[in-house]
């Protein structure tokens, strides 16, 4: 059960970090900041980058 309570958020940091990698952004240096932020900033960046990031990517 504790490694499942690990694996979860892990997992959700493990696709934010590819998604921003592999992502479009209409501004390349929006890449580099949200991974900055993401990695830095391990809680409140997956939470700010799923709130806000993702309507920033290109579609």
């Amino acid at each position: 059960m504790e490694l499942l309570i690990l694996l979860i958020p892990l997992a959700i940091w493990g696709y934010a970090v590819l998604e921003i990698i592999t992502g479009t952004f209409k501004d390349s240096i929006d890449k580099v900041v949200w991974l900055l932020v993401v990695l830095l900033v391990p809680f409140f960046g997956l939470l700010l980058y799923y709130l806000i990031g993702r309507r920033k990517l290109a579609n």
